[in-house]
């Protein structure tokens, strides 16, 4: 009896204080995620709006704002998801995990990223449809974003939301990368020869990208996994179908920006389209090669982070050797 109190002591002195007790879902360095996810919203907004201004006024304007439309989009729908989880674990610790609780916080956290998108984009670029398109759809992304980050599971949202970025800006690195890779998968003068160099260029990109976002949701949730036992020992562990989940959602993520692009920047894709025979052909190509990646990454990133889960699996304990019998 004398060594309870000591126990009680040690647990509450092990217990961070900004973690309750009995809290196991704790999804760890959001503040920073949701800052480097801002910041890549941010680039991405500055991006689109240089390659606008520097073009003429008129249709080139209008096929540079549809090309710009799904980088500013993806980034507006991770960086909304980002600071919604932030908002929601701040609110979680402060307040009680309810589920209640951390929806609303992450809602409001999302309209907030939304509104300030919105606003960025209207006092920065040149006021127009085209510009109001833009800030419309990409407000929508970050509510949306925001929306899924009130899951009661924070560690997987959390997993997702890493995996998504960090495979956001492997996507714009791989770009420095594309023409080499073009030679060495034969492309030449010929239109056979760049269509297929550009189809094998994509899958590449496709596939380690998927990887990436496979070995990310995997991380991530080890390190979640690591922390939450050190507040709380018996917390349980999470099953495969979270690191499904997490290495999957990337590409989930790039196939509901999609969505947000297609319905949300319908319009700006139909003007661009109809410029020309050869603007409608590449905004098609482009739709669809969207898709394409979305899918890759969704299957690739799912199946690495599960494999990745099982190689942590211990043997299963063998039932052949006879149970001694009792005297």
């Amino acid at each position: 009896m004398s060594n309870q109190p000591g126990s009680s002591t040690a647990a509450s002195i092990d217990q961070a204080p900004d973690e309750p007790a009995g809290r196991t879902g704790y999804a760890p360095g959001t503040p920073v995620l949701a800052v480097l996810a801002v910041g890549w919203l941010a680039a991405m907004l500055w991006s689109a709006r240089e390659a606008i201004h520097s073009a003429a006024v008129g249709l080139t304007a209008i096929t540079l704002s549809a090309y710009a439309l799904p980088g500013v989009i993806s980034a507006a729908l991770v960086a909304g998801a980002a600071v919604a989880l932030a908002a929601s674990e701040l609110a979680a610790r402060r307040l009680g995990d309810r589920a209640s609780l951390r929806f609303a916080a992450a809602i409001g956290a999302g309209m907030l990223v939304g509104l300030g998108t919105a606003l960025a984009v209207n006092l920065t670029y040149a006021d127009n449809a085209t510009t109001n398109t833009i800030a419309g759809t990409s407000a929508a992304a970050a509510i949306i974003g925001g929306a899924l980050a009130g899951a009661r599971t924070p560690a997987p949202v959390g997993a997702m939301v890493t995996a998504a970025l960090g495979t956001l800006i492997f996507v714009v690195l791989f770009s420095q990368a594309r023409d080499p890779l073009f030679d060495l998968f034969g492309a030449d003068d010929s239109q056979a020869s760049l269509v297929g160099a550009a189809k094998w260029v994509s899958r590449t990109e496709s596939l380690l990208a998927g990887l990436l976002a496979g070995l990310l949701a995997f991380g991530y949730l080890t390190w979640a996994r690591r922390r939450a036992v050190r507040h709380a020992p018996d917390a349980p562990a999470p099953r495969w179908p979270a690191y499904l989940l997490a290495g999957a959602g990337p590409g989930l993520l790039l196939l509901l920006a999609e969505v947000i692009i297609r319905v949300g920047g319908r319009t700006l894709l139909d003007l661009a389209g109809a410029l020309s025979e050869a603007d409608a052909v590449a905004q098609t190509s482009l739709g669809t090669s969207r898709v394409d990646n979305g899918i890759w990454v969704l299957f690739v990133g799912a199946l690495t982070a599960v494999i990745l889960f099982g190689r942590t699996l211990g043997p299963t304990p063998r039932d052949d050797e006879p149970e001694a019998v009792e005297d």
